[in-house]
This record gives structure tokens, sequence and C-alpha cells, in this order.
């Protein structure tokens, strides 16, 4: 006995039992009680969920246009200041560049102007030279030709034997014996040049 009572029962279907495809099929009274349940539903999520979806929707999406406008405007902003520091740079350029031209310029003029002072300069002190040599040639003239005409007076005096004393013959004899060199030497200086 006790192995009937162990033993499972089998249940049996009481009305009958459905076959193939009436297997999927459900009763028309579950079609019913789903429609109407599917409709609450529906109603509850059409009147309540879908508008805080939608709203939560909205919402990302004017997060995300905004986002895209702060973008572009960030972008254009970007575009507009890299424009800004072409322009800047060009423009430090070109005057870095009229700075550098205006230094060469600047310093070409004052090279010009020392070499004039310098050349100025040169020819004071050559002028300045060549007449403190034409003054110590003429001092030197004088007192060569006073010396010669001492010392050729006392020649004249010896040879001669006569004394030349009186000082305006004297000078008429250097005077004459002078002359009579610097005509030589002039003469042989046109003959050393020709």
């Amino acid at each position: 006995m006790a192995a009937a009572q162990n033993a499972a029962p089998v249940i049996v279907a009481a009305e009958g039992t459905a076959e193939g495809i009436d297997l999927f099929i459900p009763a028309w009274y579950d079609i019913i009680w789903s429609s109407v349940v599917m409709l609450v539903i529906a109603v509850v999520f059409y009147k309540y969920v879908l508008p805080k979806f939608q709203a939560v929707l909205d919402e990302r999406t004017a997060k995300i246009e905004g986002g895209l406008a702060k973008a572009e405007k960030a972008q254009e902003e970007a575009a507009a200041a890299l424009a800004e520091y072409h322009q800047q740079l060009a423009e430090a350029r070109a005057e870095a560049s009229k700075t550098r031209e205006e230094a060469r310029a600047e310093g070409t003029a004052i090279v010009a102007e020392l070499k004039t002072k310098a050349s100025d300069e040169a020819a004071r002190i050559v002028e300045t030279a060549h007449r403190q040599i034409e003054a110590e040639r003429q001092s030197a003239a004088v007192s060569l030709r006073a010396e010669v005409g001492t010392l050729a007076t006392e020649l004249a005096s010896k040879i001669v034997g006569e004394s030349l004393e009186d000082s305006a013959r004297q000078s008429r004899v250097v005077d004459r014996f002078l002359d009579e060199l610097e005509a030589d030497q002039s003469a042989t200086t046109s003959v050393k040049e020709g």
C-alpha cells in the first residue's frame, strides 16, 4: 500500500485536450481580459509615463542642442581669436621688419655722417699740416736767405777783396744769387718731370 500512496496521482484534463495550433491560441475570455488590462496599462502609460519620458527626452534634446550651440559659439570664438592672433602676428612681423629697416637706414646714415666727419677732420688736419709746413718752409727760407746771404757776402768779400758791408748792396747781391739758385733748381725740376 505504501507504494500506492507514494505514487503520484495523474490528473486528467476534465474537458478535453487541445491539440496542434489550438495550444497557442488563448480562450476568448483570456483575450478580452488581457485586452482590458492592456488598455488600462496603455492609458496609464500614455497619461503618466509617456509625458515624463517625453519631458526627459525634450530636456536631453535641449541640453544637447544647447551644448552644440555652445560648442559652435566656442568654435566661432576660437576661429575669430585665431584670425585675430594671425592678424596681430602679421602686424608684429611687419612692425619688426619696419623697425629693422629703420634701424638699418639709421645705421647707414650714422655711418655716412661719421665718414663725412672723419673726411672733414682729415681734410682739416691735412690743411693745418700744409699751413704749418708752408710756414716752416717760409721761415726756413728766410733763415736760409739770411745765412746764405751772410756767408755769400763774406765769401765774396774775401774773393773780391772789397768790403760789402753796405746792407743795400749786400741785400742786392744775396737776392740775385738766390734768384739764380731758384732758377737753376726749377730748371732741374722741370727736366726731371719731363
